[in-house]
């Protein structure tokens, strides 16, 4: 474990502790609202930035062990001896990956649309869109998004992918995420889970209704890896559940968490 890679983290409400882990080129502001307005009525909320995503450190090194060893390292900086762990995808597969090899600091586990299971490239093409991006070649934010539609059409994932621009103080852009790290380990991140064993633990699999990820042939697995595991479906989301739908996504949360 690198002793370097300190997670930037929001800390919100008090209460038990609840980690959240976003997926992938996202960050820990893409929780804030729900954070804020609602997990932190009943818990002390910790949204952190894996590595190589937002105002955390970067490193040639992607993949679920080493982002399972940087929330152990976390953890234990903050004093935490075990926590409910929530993820979403990326973030998922890292706190399933925790909770398989740590089950004692896991109290509770909420995984998001995201199985412990091998996927197709389905964001490879982001990747490829972001990459083709020459930053130098734009005086403004309104280019870079006319400039990405051509091969990303949706007005929100394109909102959501330059929420990783970065303006420089004396002009031009940046990319806030590492881009390469993230590319080069791509074919990691897309594959299943590496933990062996078991999470005793409750867990709670919330999944989108209009979204791929999960699908009810899953469960045999999921509940192989996860036997207390039981899935929620909420209708009418994609794959980002808990910005397509926040409010359902977060009562079904804090009903599983509080019981």
């Amino acid at each position: 474990m690198e002793p370097f890679m300190e997670l930037f983290y929001k800390e919100y409400g008090a209460g038990h502790p609840l980690i959240i882990l976003h997926g992938l080129l996202g960050a820990s502001g893409n929780w804030h609202t729900l954070a804020s307005r609602a997990f932190a009525k009943h818990f002390h909320v910790f949204a952190v930035d894996q590595r190589n995503h937002g105002r955390s450190p970067h490193d040639p090194v992607h993949d679920y062990p080493a982002m399972a060893d940087d929330l152990a390292a976390f953890m234990d900086r903050h004093g935490l001896a075990s926590a409910h762990v929530m993820g979403h995808s990326m973030g998922g597969k890292t706190a399933m990956q925790f909770a398989l090899t740590r089950p004692q600091r896991v109290d509770r586990l909420v995984v998001v649309d995201i199985a412990p299971k091998r996927y197709p490239p389905w964001q490879i093409h982001l990747f490829d869109a972001l990459r083709n991006l020459d930053l130098n070649a734009f005086r403004s934010r309104k280019e870079i998004d006319a400039a990405l539609a051509r091969r990303v059409p949706s007005a929100a994932v394109r909102q959501f992918l330059l929420k990783n621009l970065r303006t420089e103080p004396h002009g031009g852009f940046s990319w806030i995420v590492n881009l390469e790290a993230l590319y080069r380990n791509y074919d990691r991140l897309s594959d299943d889970v590496p933990a062996t064993g078991t999470f005793d633990g409750p867990t709670l699999f919330v999944r989108g209704g209009d979204s791929p990820y999960v699908t009810d042939e899953d469960l045999p697995l999921i509940r192989r890896r996860f036997p207390r595991a039981r899935l929620v479906t909420i209708p009418g989301a994609g794959h980002w559940v808990h910005a397509d739908a926040p409010e359902a996504f977060a009562r079904v949360v804090i009903d599983f968490l509080t019981e």
